[in-house]
């Protein structure tokens, strides 16, 4: 054994020796020929867990570029905005928000959660993924039994219908609040300052109007779907509690854009919001009942796949994602 051992120490020494010398001379052992190609893009885009005796699945409709965070997030110094942003190793000169859409398999229904930019290309060319990602996962658009809005702004209800005005969910019942719909396809705004907002709106919504259900704040509108009125982003805002199996994932939206500028101080102002003060207050009221709760939150805009929990910190929260697990089944 003593011999054996000493010969394949000596050879591999031999052998080491052999390869520093190719090396030393400019040339390239044989085993270095084989060069692998580089991949043209990303691995599929969506990640599948248990909600009680529920699968969710989180897919992209692709990261949406806000540019710089000074214009969106108001109220902020440009010292507080470099020193939050550094802080938490994020870029200072582009605020990069995703969008995470939520399908949930009940067993019995399918139900999509928001539907992303659609073709809008508003914000840059790397939105509009939705379908692309849902075939990734496996889902046909077909399948899809309820498509779920959280309000009407051109980033989550803009693929809901093609070019033609006709339903990328041909099957599904659609669900949003009244006042949002009346609000984003008001004809009378379509020439001021929201003109693409309402432009999307009303491509988006009108052509599925007889297929439009209004849901109501604290209403079960769908089994284990509880809608909960949280205005001041939109009029008609809302987020969801979903529940399934005893367990509970609260679908927030636009509760808070980003996981830092919108969470250590709150009260910070969105220039996207309808009455931004609401906002902040709203923020803050849900934010503190799911940090009290320990409720698992998926949040539309945070890092992918955005699911993780808030946490008081001082007068602000901390948000803390959820670890990908890759083991379990689903």
């Amino acid at each position: 054994m003593k011999n054996r051992f000493e010969l394949s120490r000596r050879q591999w020494l031999t052998g080491a020796a052999g390869i520093s010398a190719v090396g030393a001379l400019g040339l390239r052992p044989d085993f270095a020929e084989a060069k692998g190609p580089m991949a043209k893009a990303q691995a599929p885009y969506y990640y599948r867990f248990k909600l009680g005796d529920a699968q969710a699945t989180v897919v992209s409709d692709g990261p949406l570029p806000l540019g710089d965070p000074s214009k969106a997030f108001l109220g902020l110094s440009a010292d507080e905005i470099k020193q939050q942003l550094t802080d938490n190793f994020l870029p200072l000169d582009n605020a990069l928000l995703e969008q995470n859409v939520l399908v949930v398999n009940f067993g019995n229904r399918t139900v999509l959660f928001d539907t992303g930019m659609g073709n809008a290309k508003d914000f840059g060319p790397t939105t509009g993924k939705l379908q692309e990602t849902l075939k990734q996962a496996g889902i046909n658009p077909n399948t899809i039994d309820a498509v779920v809005m959280s309000h009407a702004h051109i980033d989550h209800c803009g693929g809901n219908c093609n070019d033609k005005g006709k339903s990328l969910f041909p099957k599904a019942q659609f669900y949003i609040a009244q006042s949002d719909f009346d609000f984003w396809t008001d004809e009378a705004k379509a020439g001021g300052p929201l003109k693409s907002f309402i432009a999307q709106a009303r491509k988006n919504l009108l052509p599925i109007r007889d297929r439009l259900k209004f849901f109501k704040d604290n209403e079960e509108f769908l089994p284990g779907i509880t809608a909960m009125a949280a205005p001041g982003h939109t009029v008609g805002h809302t987020i969801f509690n979903i529940q399934s199996g005893g367990k509970q994932l609260a679908y927030i939206g636009d509760l808070t854009h980003h996981p830092t500028l919108l969470m250590k101080k709150p009260l910070t102002e969105f220039a996207y919001d309808t009455d931004p003060k609401q906002s902040a207050q709203t923020r803050v009221k849900y934010l503190t009942t799911f940090a009290q709760n320990r409720t698992p939150i998926l949040a539309y805009h945070f890092a992918w796949p955005g699911i993780g929990h808030v946490a008081k910190d001082g007068d602000g929260f901390h948000y803390y994602p959820a670890p990908i697990d890759l083991a379990s089944k689903v």
